[in-house]
Formats: structure tokens, sequence, C-alpha cells
């Protein structure tokens, strides 16, 4: 009796254990089969187990663990179902994420977690670590992504820069006007990628380039268009460089040349935020934001031999202001001088930012990120997409952006990059400053030169 028990206890096992990979497998959109599979991946993987005790002590991740935790997530699938197949499967592992991790979910994005994967417009967390692996995969000529086979029809994933035949003429005109009044926005993303070209001759000409937000209002009022003519201009790859490398590859590094600069008050008070966020006081911005801040005292503005001297607070003014959420915006936009874009942080603390705009012109096009980093990399995408100048004490960071972020192809590195050396030489041989200039140029020269490798 207690045999016959235990066999069918044991087949009981066996079935539900099948129902639960089966309905794994084919329900990738239930939330508990997909927080199931990603704590089975990190109880497999070294440091998993670490990840879960962090969360379940703290309620929430580090950025160094949540990088862990995508690290973790992106080899396994790959190990699973090879470079190409895993992206079908890094949908279910990002909602995964966020039911095992509630905290992680982002509030402001329909589905809760875009940030780590958007099957749309092919970015996230996931996305580009995956990219990165396979690119890397590529380089070594690794034979994993030769032993399974890759995914054909509409279900492969295709380079986003392929930009679809665009309208011209009496279609042209009808798009414009249908994605005017179209209240469904995936529609507008449809019709603003088909006027993509006609978008681009507007802000190219100067005679018409001011009239950009009044043919295409829907800048203005819907989240998003601006990264996807971005990414439809550069290229996927291209595009999401700045949010992949920054904090794995250049945020310490510019925290700890910073350290070597002669201490300010408010140099010490962003080297902390940057490298102690969780004890931020409300009047320090978060820790990306810190750190990005820190590159205008590292890079400091450069006026011309006749004009005054530009400091580095005054240019951190140039490149983002903080709004308190109680204020009139519009009472802003009006004391406001200057056309360059900037960002426009809105929120009850500096810390605790509820909404970032991109100012163009006084026009307030709202941000698709909800982080200082993801608004940054905006900022930096809309004088590219609207063919804006940079404001003038912010020419050093955009060449550092350029160089060391978006790593555009080789020929295009050594223009700028010789352009830039001699600027160093020029300054050094005139010495216009005599105290700081020799050992600021040597530093760009350094930071410039780390980018390369």
């Amino acid at each position: 009796m207690s045999l016959s028990s235990s066999d069918n206890d044991l087949s009981s096992r066996r079935e539900s254990s099948f129902e639960v990979m089966n309905r794994s497998t084919t329900e990738v959109s239930g939330p508990e089969a997909a927080k199931e599979m990603v704590e089975k991946a990190l109880l497999r993987k070294p440091g998993g187990e670490d990840v879960l005790e962090e969360y379940k002590s703290e309620n929430s991740l580090k950025h160094s663990t949540r990088r862990h935790l995508v690290n973790i997530l992106a080899s396994h699938m790959t190990e699973m179902h090879g470079y190409e197949d895993s992206y079908t499967s890094a949908k279910r592992d990002a909602l995964g994420i966020i039911t095992l991790f509630p905290s992680l979910k982002d509030p402001f994005s329909p589905k809760g977690y875009e940030h780590f994967y958007d099957g749309v417009k092919n970015t996230g967390y996931l996305s580009w670590r995956l990219r990165n692996m396979s690119r890397k995969n590529r380089a070594t000529g690794s034979p994993q992504a030769t032993t399974v086979p890759k995914l054909q029809g509409p279900n492969r994933p295709r380079p986003a820069a392929t930009v679809p035949q665009q309208l011209d003429g009496d279609a042209c005109r009808e798009a414009i006007s249908f994605l005017v009044h179209s209240p469904d926005e995936a529609s507008v993303f449809e019709k603003m990628k088909l006027t993509l070209q006609h978008r681009q001759d507007l802000v190219r000409d100067a005679q018409r380039s001011a009239d950009v937000f009044k043919t295409f209002p829907r800048f203005l009022d819907v989240k998003g268009p601006l990264n996807q003519d971005f990414l439809l201009l550069v290229g996927g790859e291209t595009a999401s460089k700045m949010l992949e490398k920054w904090d794995t590859a250049f945020k310490c590094k510019v925290i700890m040349e910073a350290k070597h600069l002669t201490q300010s008050t408010e140099l010490c008070r962003l080297l902390n935020a940057a490298e102690k966020p969780t004890e931020n006081v409300d009047t320090s911005w978060d820790s990306d934001m810190a750190s990005l801040l820190l590159l205008l005292h590292l890079l400091p503005p450069t006026a011309g031999r006749k004009r005054r001297k530009i400091c580095s607070s005054d240019a951190v003014d140039k490149m983002v202001h903080f709004h308190k959420s109680c204020c009139s915006i519009d009472e802003h936009l009006r004391g406001r001088k200057g056309q360059q874009p900037y960002i426009l942080a809105a929120g009850h603390t500096q810390n605790k930012i509820d909404t970032f705009y991109i100012i163009v012109d006084k026009q307030l096009i709202p941000c698709q990120a909800t982080s200082s980093l993801g608004a940054f990399d905006e900022l930096f995408k809309s004088h590219y997409v609207f063919n804006l100048s940079y404001e003038e004490s912010l020419v050093q960071l955009k060449i550092f952006v350029l160089q060391l972020l978006l790593n555009f192809k080789k020929v295009v590195w050594q223009i700028v990059l010789f352009q830039q050396l001699l600027v160093i030489w020029k300054n050094l041989l005139l010495d216009c400053t005599p105290k700081l200039s020799k050992k600021y140029y040597l530093l760009c020269l350094k930071i410039i030169l780390s980018g390369l490798h």
C-alpha cells in the first residue's frame, strides 16, 4: 500500500513537474511562469543567490547587482537558446524580473518591464547585453552561434537602422495630417517613421527649421519619437552605446579622475552623490547625474580668447535645470534665455525626479527615459535629430560623448581625436591659463586616449 502510494506520489510529482515546465515554456507571458524561470536561472548560476538575498534584505538592488542580474540571465538565455533565439525569451525574463523583484518595476511604462526589454524599440538592459555578447561572439569566432538555427520569417531580429520607404508629395502631407490628430500612439510612431526624410529636410533648411514642432507637434505630447528618429538615423548598435557603456566602462573612471581635481564644495558634493547614492540628501542629484556633472569639472568649458571664461557651475546650468513640481514651468520658460537644448528635471527633490523634459527653443519634449542617464542620452540625441548646435560651454562634453560613448566609426574617431589634439596643443603653446591649462589639457588627453582601448 505504501509502495503504491509512493509510486502514485512519484507519478504525480512527475506530472506536476511536466505541467510546470510545459506552462513555463508555452505561456511566456504568464507572470508566475516567468518568475519561476528567472528564479531557477538565478539559483543555477554563481552569484544568483546573492542577488536574491540582497533583494530579500533590502527590498531593492544596487546598480552593480542589477547589472549582475542582467548578465546572469543573458548568459543563461544564450546557453539555453543561442544568441538569435535569446531575443524571444528576453521578454519573458523581463516580465519575470519585475514579478520576482516588484520594486524594479517601472511605474511610468505601459508594462513595467520595458527598461529591461522592449521588443518594439529593440532597447533595454537585456537587449543591450545580448547584443554586446553577440558582437563579442562574432569577433572571437566562437562556434556557439552556429549550433542553434537562426530564426527566420517575421520573428527574426533585424537591425533597427532599416529605414522604411519614405513618403513624399500628397502621401507625405496626408501622413503628417493623420499623425497630428491620431490618438493611437502606435499609428503615430509608424507615420513618424514614414516621414523621417521630410523631417530631416525640414530641420536642415535654415528658413524652415523653426517650424519643426508646428509640423510635427507629437514630439511635444508623445514620449519616444526622438529616440525612434535617432535609432533610424544611426542604427540600434550606436543608439544604445551610451546607456550600455556608461555604468560598466566610464562612470568609475570619471569618479576616479575627479578625485584628483582641486576639491571645491560643489565638487565634493557631486563626488559624494556619485559614490554614495543611498546617502544622498534632498539637495543632491542622483548618482548618475552627479557623475555626468563631474565630467563638466573634468572637461571645463573654454571660451574664446576675447571672451570671459565660463566656470563649470555655469555650464551645469546650461545642461540641466532642477524645477520643483509645485512651481510653474511656463514661468521658468519665460525667464530662460537661449535656444540650445537642456534637461529640465521636474520633481520634489533633486534626487527624486518625477519627469524629465528636453527643452528646445522653449518647447517641452517629454523624455521617454525615467532616469537621469536616459535623459542625458536623449539630450545628446536631440542635437542630432533636430540639427542643433551645442551650447558653447558644452562643446568639450559633446566631443567626449562622441569619442568615448557613441564609438562612431574608426575614421571619425581619428578625425575628432586629431581635432582635439590640435586644440590641446594650441592651448599648451598659448598657455592661456598658466595655472591650470597644462594640467587640464593633459587630463583631457589622458581621458581621450583611454577611450581608444
